[in-house]
């Protein structure tokens, strides 16, 4: 694949590339106002292909849509056609994954993974009162700032469920039911959330596999250990609603909010309402009008096998890695 032209952007002045996503190049920039922002340009092949064209311009509009605290802040872009473009808060430390990859035992403190955890809870739970999935909650996708709060972005998977959209997931993280072809909901977003849970809490994710179809095995048929035996500092509330998370059935799992409310008992603090209609979005019956993926109407759901926007990474100590690696 080859990369596209460094092309100006007026008033951003560009510095050096932070990453490589599925379809966009993302730069360190300098934007007009003088701040430091993580500028996304699309892929000459994304520009090309109407799908990924798609995904692009459905992240544009939904990052320059959204507004919460713990979701990535996105300040300017332009969705479709050459001059395509998103300019979003720039985190120095990257994505979760990166900063969990320079810790050696890739594990943080207790009340530091709750304190991200009760933040990205909060993200999704503001998506779903919305009507909206994710689709692709994973490490990758999360940034935590100076403080230690998180906020979750890439919403280029992301739609409304009234509308659908195309499914999409990564191996290590989605639900049984995606493996079976259906639809996404706020229950397999959860579940994402579950498998987050065990990967901060416990040190590693619950089901591990390194093809497509071990994984699947994995997630369609086996329990992973309560997380208080895991991680003694995590409480029976905490650790049996991660456990909730990845029941097998979508109907069984808690809300989003639900599990932000009792991580935030761990750390000692009083759960508030979230005050959805003061975040800065629209409220759902507006927002269900916006059409979050295609320029030609709503892109109808599928139910084959999704294409996953991340690969397993191979065994350590290397190995052969048969997938991919999308990011």
């Amino acid at each position: 694949m080859t990369e596209p032209a460094k092309r100006a952007i007026p008033g951003y002045t560009l510095h050096r590339t932070l990453g490589r996503g599925n379809t966009s190049l993302v730069w360190l920039a300098t934007d007009p106002q003088g701040r430091d922002v993580a500028l996304k340009l699309p892929h000459e092949e994304t520009l090309r292909a109407q799908e990924a064209a798609e995904r692009f311009g459905n992240e544009v509009r939904l990052t320059l849509k959204f507004r919460h605290p713990h979701m990535v802040e996105g300040y300017a872009g332009q969705a479709f056609g050459p001059e395509a473009f998103l300019t979003i808060r720039y985190y120095p430390d990257g994505a979760l994954n990166e900063q969990l990859a320079r810790i050696s035992s890739r594990r943080l403190p207790p009340a530091a993974a709750m304190r991200l955890l009760a933040d990205v809870a909060s993200a999704l739970a503001y998506l779903h009162h919305l009507g909206a999935v994710h689709q692709d909650l994973k490490t990758h996708n999360i940034y935590v700032d100076e403080t230690g709060r998180a906020a979750l972005g890439d919403l280029g998977n992301t739609y409304f469920v009234a509308q659908g959209g195309q499914v999409s997931g990564s191996p290590y993280y989605m639900a049984p039911e995606i493996y079976h072809g259906e639809s996404s909901s706020a229950a397999s977003d959860v579940y994402s959330l579950g498998i987050l849970m065990y990967e901060l809490l416990a040190g590693e994710r619950p089901y591990q596999g390194h093809t497509y179809e071990e994984l699947m095995v994995a997630h369609m048929t086996r329990f992973p250990a309560p997380l208080t035996h895991l991680n003694p500092a995590v409480s029976r509330p905490v650790s049996r609603l991660a456990g909730l998370a990845l029941a097998k059935r979508p109907g069984e799992r808690p809300s989003a909010d639900a599990i932000r409310r009792a991580l935030l008992r761990d750390l000692g603090e009083t759960p508030q309402d979230e005050v959805y209609e003061n975040s800065g979005a629209p409220a759902e019956p507006e927002m269900g009008k916006t059409t979050p993926v295609g320029r030609h109407g709503p892109v109808q759901s599928r139910t084959p096998r999704p294409e996953p926007e991340a690969r397993p990474e191979p065994p350590k100590g290397g190995g052969w890695n048969p997938f991919k690696r999308r990011k």
